[in-house]
């Protein structure tokens, strides 16, 4: 991997540290961001090709973990909801439970 930091935590702010862009007419891309610091390389043969990375392909592992965090913590609210909801069914159960007893105890002082 050639570029150094991502888009997300770059290695630098300073933008007078970051590479230069170099684009000619033809290679003009429009989804890689201006200032962006990969350098455009353009080489021929078997070693130019595994040479020839994009900055999308080099940050594909990064986006496949961020998505892959996303969804653990997808996973992770669904987890905690689910908890939430079991307790609030027991503590409701007891609620309905204690509230009969109550119910039974103000009858029989009734009766009496």
């Amino acid at each position: 991997m050639t570029a150094l930091g991502t888009i997300d935590r770059p290695v630098t702010h300073d933008p007078q540290k970051l590479a230069p862009m170099t684009f000619s007419a033809s290679t003009t891309s429009t989804s890689e961001p201006s200032g962006s610091a990969a350098p455009a390389v353009t080489t021929i043969g078997a070693y130019g090709s595994r040479q020839n990375r994009t900055r999308e392909m080099q940050l594909i592992p990064e986006a496949m973990a961020r998505a892959h965090m996303h969804e653990r913590m997808r996973e992770a609210d669904a987890e905690r909801q689910a908890v939430r909801l079991v307790a609030a069914r027991r503590m409701q159960r007891r609620a309905e439970r204690v509230s009969l007893r109550a119910r039974r105890a103000l009858a029989m002082a009734v009766m009496n």
